[in-house]
């Protein structure tokens, strides 16, 4: 079983999540207001989160963003009748991991939150992640390279640590879309080449190979660090 937070503020729709999902055995608490769900988010322990993207007091894009500022790691499920690709992807980038459209199924609603806890299930007893002379505290979220700490955004995070579980191997772009960010995959964004970028200037030392080595034609690889 478990907690689960419905940030949704239709009482028709929520009573439809909450329903659902309850009936999966899960403790689900709901809310209808942008700002009591962030109060409520950062005080209280919830393994996942539903939120639509439409609501009163701050809309999902913000609340989503501001929960990572806050270091609140419960994977988030968004919810929208805004279903086009840039919106999709602003969704995510704000640090979503799912992206479901309204009209939704109830039951693929309820699948989607059975992958994203599936996903946090998988971490190590420990929470700890070590490759090489990199260390990733998957509870924390905190990460450390030959001991020095480096600061990363939530997406870059879950980027590292799916390559990281994956050390050596060469993941495609729609393999990492679908790990990372989840959703609808389109292969003209650039979103996956910019936070690559951008993680690996982080990771980067001198005197030693990039971090994250691009295979042309077929992904992305993390090398020995």
């Amino acid at each position: 079983m478990a907690r689960i937070l419905v940030v949704e503020d239709d009482p028709a729709t929520s009573e439809t999540i909450v329903a659902r999902l309850a009936a999966a055995g899960h403790d689900v608490v709901s809310i209808g207001h942008g700002r009591d769900a962030f109060r409520r988010a950062c005080d209280e322990r919830f393994d996942a989160i539903t939120m639509d993207r439409m609501m009163p007091g701050m809309d999902g894009v913000e609340l989503v963003s501001r929960l990572r500022a806050a270091q609140v790691s419960a994977p988030v499920l968004m919810i929208s009748a805004m279903g086009d690709v840039d919106h999709r992807i602003e969704g995510l980038r704000a640090g979503g991991d799912d992206y479901l459209v309204k009209p939704f199924s109830a039951d693929e609603m309820a699948m989607r939150i059975e992958v994203l806890l599936r996903r946090q299930a998988e971490r190590p007893a420990d929470g700890i992640l070590q490759v090489g002379d990199l260390t990733m505290d998957l509870i924390d979220r905190k990460v450390w390279l030959a001991g020095e700490a480096v600061p990363l955004l939530h997406k870059e995070f879950r980027l590292l640590e799916f390559l990281a579980r994956h050390h050596g191997q060469v993941l495609g772009r729609r393999q990492i879309f679908e790990q990372v960010w989840g959703g609808f995959f389109d292969p003209g964004a650039n979103l996956i080449n910019v936070h690559v970028g951008k993680l690996r200037r982080k990771l980067e030392r001198p005197g030693h190979p990039p971090p994250i080595e691009t295979v042309k034609g077929e992904g992305y690889r993390l090398a020995d660090i």
